[in-house]
């Protein structure tokens, strides 16, 4: 993850639009990656949802530094918030699994995710793209840590268990 220099981030703060069109250039794919697995077809949304959240609050950030990882927070809670406002009917179950490197399996595996709820796919995003620790991803998403373990297991079951054709997820 390439960093945005501090000063752009403080210049940002204090209102230097040419420094904030910087800022959001280099975070607007990190939070469209962040919030495509757990809002899916909702993403675009969430997102510009999530942009929209860290540009009004971005002159409250107090370290610089720290940038990637509260867009992190916020994106995730918004990708979470979207995909719940939605409501999303359950899909029809899948036909039949395409073998590793067919272009089809990228959209199989969303369907798959589209199948759990929008917690357990933040949690799946946070701990198995993003590689956060429990404790982590317990503090970004303010629930307790074993809460992220319980839903860690119940979203990976129900991610096998759709991924074969076994049930549904919810």
């Amino acid at each position: 993850m390439s960093g945005v220099d501090p000063d752009v981030v403080r210049r940002a703060q204090r209102g230097d639009l040419m420094a904030l069109h910087e800022v959001l250039d280099v975070l607007t794919p990190y939070v469209r990656r962040l919030c495509g697995p757990i809002a899916l077809q909702d993403a675009p949304d969430a997102a510009q949802e999530a942009l929209i959240v860290v540009m009004r609050n971005l002159k409250d950030l107090r370290e610089p530094a720290a940038l990637f990882g509260w867009v992190r927070v916020v994106a995730v809670r918004e990708a979470v918030r979207v995909a719940k406002r939605s409501a999303r009917a359950v899909p029809a179950p899948m036909a039949e699994v395409p073998a590793p490197g067919d272009p089809a399996l990228a959209a199989d595996v969303r369907d798959v995710l589209d199948r759990l709820s929008p917690e357990h796919r933040a949690v799946l995003v946070l701990r198995d793209l993003e590689g956060l620790d429990e404790e982590t991803a317990a503090r970004m998403l303010r629930v307790p840590a074993g809460t992220v373990r319980s839903r860690l297991f119940r979203a990976r079951a129900s991610f096998r268990r759709n991924w074969r054709g076994e049930g549904a997820a919810r």
